[in-house]
Order: C-alpha cells, then structure tokens, then sequence
C-alpha cells in the first residue's frame, strides 16, 4: 500500500488543523471543560460549513462521499486537538447508514447529517460487559411493524443533543442495530463521569421503546462487527493525535528544563525515553493507517488490521503516556499543565470499542481462522 497522502488529503489535514487551531486552542478546550454541552456550537458550525459532519456521507446526499483514510486524517487532528462534539460519533452513524440503511431512511436521515443540522451518535456498550457481539444485552421485540426495545447503554457519546441514537441489540438472538429517536417515549439519557473531561459520555435507557420497522438496518452481525472495525479504527486515530502531542510536549519541556546546569533533554537516558516515545508514535500511525486503508478497500483481512491497529495502540497509549509523564515530572500531575488531559483522553480511547484484550482475543481467532495459519 502507498501510504504518501495525496495533494487533496494533505489540504484536508491542513484544514482540519487550521480550523481546530483557529476556533478550539487548548484555552477554549478547558473553558469548556466544566459545561454539560457536548458540542461548541460555534466549532460546529463552522465545520458543518466547510462540509465536516458530511465527509463519509455519498454526494448525493449532501456529504462528499470521502472514505475511511480521510476520516482518519480528520480524527488524528482530533486527538491532537483534543476536540470535543460530535464528529467522530456522527460519522460513524453516517457510514452505516450509507451501508446498511434503507433507501427511504437514507434520504430522511443523511441530508441532515451533512448539512451539520443535527447529529448522531452510536449506543453499543453495556454495563460490566465486553465491548463485543457476546456482550449485547438489551433486547429488541417484533410488534406488528414496530420493534420494542429493552435495555441500558453506556459510554455512548455526545448522546446529551443528538437527534438520532443507533442502537444495537438483539433481536431473536441476533445482534441488530436500529436507528432510535432521541425523543422518543422511553428513552433516558443520563450524563455519566468519565475520566476524559474534554469529552461527554452517557448512559442510556430504553423502556419500552417504539421503533418503526423500516428503522432497522440490514445486514445482522456481519455489518455490526464491521462498524465495531471501522470506528475501532477512528478511535486508533484520535489517540494517535494524543500520543503524538504528549510526545511533542516531552520534546519541548526535556529541551527547556534545565537540571546540573544543562538541559535534561541531554542526558543520554532522557534521548532513550524520548526516542522509544517516537518509535511507538511511528508505528501506531503505520499500523492505524494500514488498518484505515485495509477497511476502505474491504480488503480479505480487513479485520485482522483493524483488530492489529486496536491491540496495538491500547498497549501503547499507556506507555507514551507513562514515558511522558514521568519525564514531565511533578509538574506533569498538576491541573493547570495539559499534559494530564491527553493522558486522560488517551487513556479513555484505551477502552472504547474494546480494550486491547479484546482485540488480542479477536485477532487470535482471526488469524487461526485465515488460510495462511494452516
């Protein structure tokens, strides 16, 4: 695979930067720290003006029918940004729908989406359960030509105002994902505390609640499990985005702070620490990108990259983190230094979509599964 960006990727990355950098500098992320609101409504605007929320949505809907690598690039500016609102969680419901939707929920649902108007968000996760198919509780019943569904989720992003929830659960046994109102009678959304303050998570319950049939997406477990890759591979860059600035504010405090009359950063341990940083920076961005490519052009081991890219950056987000944070110091602790908000955040995209020991079972039974292991 070539993995030199094209000219027209590289202006979308430099325009993503540009616009994080201009509307959401770090001063801004921590105003909003404290706020119940999942989006900047100024942020949002101005990326739904220069076509964000639409990049995976197909032209004929209003997107611009970009792809997975795109989104990716996008996400890792993300990260780096430490940007909140509903971005990622809106693409994601936007890519299934483009895939599995229907024709008539399609054109009710995706025009919407692109403009920016309202967003979206995915309802997966379920309490004390793996973040995998065998982890679905909440249930889906056939009512004539509803569906009722039962059940709680959590971890579900930027739920607080979005328009639309795609819920998976199981329907006679078989994990079906449906595309829920958010007012509708029956659904709770309570905001939950997370260790990642830069972005909002929440539980939901579903009581009973009334779901038209032509809601419900096609494609059964097969399609689920490949939204769990695809944003799997989202998430892996947006904690690129995290590793790579904890890296580069190691480099410029290790060059900066002075110790025996010398910078530390010219101690020989000090270069160790900071190069094996990089290396690991490195080779997530060359495993997160291979996966973005791999799931973009359904490739046969399309889930065997997306599951190497989760399991791979679930383990070393932990170590970039730690690495920065003990060459920080006890500055690196302290409330008013942002290094602790992209461990945190990094430490939270560790987790969603499943740790890295899920990935590790997965990618297990992948490759015992591929013709090449036999």
């Amino acid at each position: 695979m070539n993995f030199e960006l094209s000219d027209e990727q590289e202006m979308l990355r430099d325009a993503v930067s540009a616009l994080l950098s201009a509307h959401a500098p770090l001063e801004t992320v921590r105003a909003w720290l404290d706020r119940d609101d999942d989006v900047d409504p100024l942020l949002w605007r101005r990326a739904a003006d220069l076509g964000w929320p639409g990049m995976v949505v197909p032209e004929h809907y209003g997107g611009t029918g970009q792809g997975l690598v795109e989104l990716a690039l996008a996400a890792e500016e993300s990260g780096r940004a430490l940007a909140r609102g509903p971005f990622l969680s809106t693409a994601i419901v936007g890519h299934a729908l483009t895939v599995a939707g229907s024709a008539g929920l399609r054109q009710e649902v995706l025009p919407d989406l692109a403009a920016g108007s309202v967003w979206a968000t995915w309802a997966f996760a379920e309490n004390y359960a793996p973040w995998t198919l065998s982890g679905l509780r909440t249930r889906a019943q056939s009512d004539g030509d509803l569906f009722i569904l039962d059940g709680v989720k959590t971890a579900v992003q930027d739920a607080g105002a979005a328009r639309w929830l795609l819920v998976t659960a199981l329907h006679n046994d078989i994990p079906t994902s449906f595309l829920v109102d958010r007012d509708a009678a029956g659904v709770i959304v309570r905001r939950e505390h997370s260790l990642d303050p830069t972005r909002t998570f929440y539980e939901i319950r579903l009581e009973g609640v009334q779901v038209p049939a032509e809601r419900r997406l096609d494609g059964g477990p097969e399609a689920v499990q490949r939204l769990l890759d695809y944003a799997s591979v989202l998430n892996c860059a947006d904690a690129l985005g995290a590793m790579q600035r904890m890296l580069d504010l190691t480099v410029g405090y290790t060059g900066v702070r002075v110790q025996f009359g010398q910078p530390i950063g010219s101690f020989q341990a000090v270069k160790h620490a900071c190069t094996d940083m990089a290396l690991l920076v490195h080779g997530s961005r060359a495993v997160t990108y291979y996966a973005a490519m791999a799931v973009d052009g359904q490739a046969a081991d399309a889930a065997t990259w997306a599951c190497s890219a989760a399991a791979y950056i679930a383990d070393c987000a932990g170590d970039v983190a730690g690495a920065a944070l003990q060459l920080h110091g006890g500055i690196g602790f302290t409330w008013e230094h942002d290094l602790h908000l992209y461990i945190r955040r990094a430490e939270t995209n560790r987790v969603l979509y499943g740790d890295a020991d899920v990935h590790h079972d997965r990618l297990c039974s992948l490759l015992r599964r591929s013709p090449a292991s036999r």
